[in-house]
């Protein structure tokens, strides 16, 4: 997402949410990881601007997050 996501009305970050989430469910994991920071920027922003967040987008970053952990242990030393 561009830096001017400050300057993004409520509307936009919607719509950039609405985007992340279709190209997350298309993503292969490694991608899916790589969006999870914009998806929940994204997300912080509007509950932050007093939007609501569907549930479903929480949702999505919550699974999310938790394939970041995994992948953090998946990838430690034995």
């Amino acid at each position: 997402m561009p830096n001017g996501e400050a300057d993004m009305t409520n509307n936009e970050l919607t719509q950039t949410a609405r985007q992340l989430e279709a190209t997350i469910a298309a993503a292969n994991a490694a991608k899916r990881i790589e969006l999870q920071p914009e998806l929940s920027r994204v997300l912080e922003k509007l509950s932050r601007q007093g939007e609501h967040v569907p549930a479903r987008l929480r949702n999505l970053n919550a699974v999310l997050l938790d394939e970041v952990i995994e992948q953090r242990f998946d990838n430690l030393p034995v």
